[in-house]
């Protein structure tokens, strides 16, 4: 990377902005990291993502990249340090960009679903569709990782990051909601992969602990949907 100068928006619980932290961690690229107050955006986020002012937002010198998959990529292709993000093969680089779309698409679908659930029937109704979401990336699992620690093979991956970053999350929830969801009779090679990833340095450096997350969402979020519900 050279001089190359770069600077990460972020949220502390977002999983969106965890990924990315992750990956600039793997890649031993040092960055400037500022945490944003969602209710109060401050000027670079509002300058650096006119669009969608969201968090993560990547800077580098003074252009910007938004959306946290397109940023791993551009991470990627710009870093020439630490263990490639994506396959190079072209046929698993495109797999693999599919497999995390459906995760961003169906993991946090479910997991605002079960969070948001005001009633049993609803809370059973979205724990029922995220376990059938994880079946199927159990099955996606073997056959990515091909017999290795992770869906990248012997190091974590863009899939790893992309679902990894929903732990903290899930976890929580299961705190929350008094439930089970990672489910080691269910999800044999889910569970020893959730071990690993959470155990590796890059991830533990940024990964947010479980009881603070229940915290946050327990006394800040939930709350909010609710009087938004309301209204």
């Amino acid at each position: 990377m050279g001089e190359v100068e770069l600077k990460l928006l972020g949220m502390w619980a977002s999983p969106f902005a965890i990924r990315v932290r992750i990956v600039l961690n793997q890649k031993g690229l040092k960055y400037e990291y500022f945490e944003e107050d969602l209710k109060n955006k401050s000027e670079l986020l509002h300058k650096y993502n006119p669009i969608h002012k969201k968090v993560p937002v990547l800077i580098d010198k003074d252009r910007s990249v938004c959306e946290s998959l397109i940023i791993l990529q551009y991470i990627d292709e710009i870093s020439q340090t630490g263990p490639s993000v994506l396959p190079t093969d072209p046929y698993e680089r495109a797999m693999t960009r599919f497999w995390a779309a459906y995760i961003d698409d169906k993991v946090f679908l479910a997991m605002g679903g079960i969070l948001k659930a005001t009633t049993e029937e609803e809370k059973t109704d979205k724990i029922t569709e995220a376990m059938s979401v994880l079946e199927l990336l159990e099955e996606t699992f073997k056959k990515c990782s091909k017999g290795k620690y992770f869906f990248g093979g012997d190091t974590i991956g863009f899939l790893d990051v992309t679902l990894g970053s929903y732990l903290v999350l899930l976890k929580a929830a299961e705190k929350v909601f008094e439930f089970k969801i990672l489910d080691e009779t269910k999800f044999p090679k889910l569970m020893e992969w959730t071990e690993r990833f959470l155990s590796t340095d890059c991830v533990k450096e940024v990964m947010p602990k479980v009881e603070r997350v229940e915290e946050f969402y327990t006394k800040i979020v939930k709350p909010r949907w609710a009087a938004a519900s309301s209204q």
